[in-house]
This record gives C-alpha cells, structure tokens and sequence, in this order.
C-alpha cells in the first residue's frame, strides 16, 4: 500500500474541506473526543501518536489538556496535513505523512507511550484493519496503551439504519464488519491485552464505540511481559466531566471554528 492507495477522510461524501463541519454536525464530536482525553489521560513527558489524524483536532486536544506531553499526528493525506497545520500555528504539535500500517517505521517506535485513532478503522479493508492494529501494537512501548474511538457493533436496528450514511460514503465492503462487532476481536489478535469496549455513544450516523487496550510489560525492561499490568482504570462522574469542560472550553480552538 502507496500514501496514495487509502480512502479519503470523507470518503465519497465531500471534500476534505468540509471534514471538520461534517464530523462535528453528524456524530457528536465533543462527546467522544472527550471522552476519548479522558480515557487517554496524558502525563507529562509521554509520547502519544495519533494515528489517521485527519485535520489534527484530536491531537490538539491532546496537547491542550497536557501541554508537557509531545504529541505526533500521522496521516496519508497531505491535503488533511496542511488543513492541520494551519489550525496548529503556535502549537508544538508535529504532523507526518505515513500510513497507519507503517509505524513501525518510526525512530519513536517501542518507545510511544499511547497510541490514539479516531474514524479510520471503519473505513478500512479487513487486512489493511489488521496491519494498523499490528503496526500500533509494535510502536508502544511495553505497559503502552491504546484508545480507539470508533464505529462498532450497531446494535439495533435504528443504528443498523442510521449507519447506512457511513456506508454510502465508506462503502459497505469496508465498513460492515464494524457494525458487526469486529473490532475488540482484531484488537486481542494483534497482541494487546484488557481490551474493553469502555463507551457506546448514539449518533445519526450509528454507534460510536471507544475501546481501550494495552501492550503487555512495563516501561524499561521491553523482555519482560508479565500479566499484572491490569486494566486501563475506570473514569467516575468527576473525571468525566471534568474533561468534558476542558474538552468544550478547547474546541473550538482546536476546530478553527
């Protein structure tokens, strides 16, 4: 697979251009990206890469709520790239053209502390799913986690219909083994651990899952693979809504709107 051979952010819906107005109007963007800083919850000093960044508001977001971490956001799309740069002037955000598939690559990789994607998974074929999911585990570090924001499992038949619009632009191929629950699946055969599917969120665009995991081991000794690391833990009440405040105070910065 070429940075050329991949399904743009809007598939056949519209141009790149309208992406952020779009995603904000049809699937309840503030909620799961902020849901989704919660569950990430960036410390000081950790490397976090946003896979299929798009136009960079969730890795803006990111470094608004922790502007001690390094945040790097991986694209195919040159063109998503510029619409992210532009929005970023002034934050220390790096932007890379780079298939999901191919982190692996990277001089950071072993050494990523989590990995983030949002809306990219649905869009692609099955092995090209798998390749990312591989290619995410082989870049964190040991004890690294992973937070995906994404379509799954549409669970009623509302759902099922509202997410038809998600396949007129993505296509049916692509997209239905989301709705039918794939995800959690691929995630456990890429070799991640405690994955969870933590939040399912209604839109007129079908379910939005988040699903978090986690690499194996603890930072420091990469041979070393030991059981006890445990669960991402659970987010109360508080923790949530105190995201979301920090998420909504910071949003409209982030989408330029």
């Amino acid at each position: 697979m070429t940075n050329t051979d991949f399904t743009p952010a809007l598939g056949r819906f519209a141009p790149v251009r309208f992406y952020d107005a779009v995603v904000g109007a049809v699937t309840r963007e503030r909620v799961w990206r902020g849901l989704l800083v919660a569950r990430v919850a960036p410390r000081a000093g950790e490397l976090v890469v946003d896979v299929g960044c798009g136009t960079g508001t969730l890795a803006l977001l990111l470094k608004r709520a922790q502007p001690e971490g390094r945040f790097i956001g991986v694209d195919p799309d040159p063109r998503v790239l510029a619409r992210a740069r532009r929005k970023s002037a002034g934050v220390d955000v790096e932007w890379r053209v780079g298939m999901g598939a191919g982190l692996a690559t990277m001089p950071e990789a072993g050494t990523v502390d989590a990995v983030v994607s949002s809306l990219v998974l649905h869009q692609c074929p099955m092995a090209v799913k798998r390749a990312i999911l591989t290619s995410m585990f082989a870049v964190l570090r040991p004890g690294g986690r992973l937070v995906i924001a994404d379509y799954g499992l549409q669970r009623t038949r509302l759902s099922r219909l509202a997410f038809r619009l998600v396949q007129f632009a993505d296509g049916v191929r692509d997209t239905q083994p989301n709705a039918d629950g794939v995800l959690p699946e691929l995630i456990s055969e890429a070799g991640f651990q405690d994955v969870r599917e933590d939040d399912v969120l209604r839109t007129v665009t079908g379910s939005i899952s988040l699903y978090t995991a986690r690499r194996a081991g603890r930072r420091g000794n990469p041979g070393e693979i030991p059981t006890t690391a445990g669960p991402l833990p659970a987010l109360s009440g508080n923790d949530l809504e105190q995201s979301s405040f920090t998420v909504n105070s910071a949003f409209s910065r982030c989408t330029g709107s």
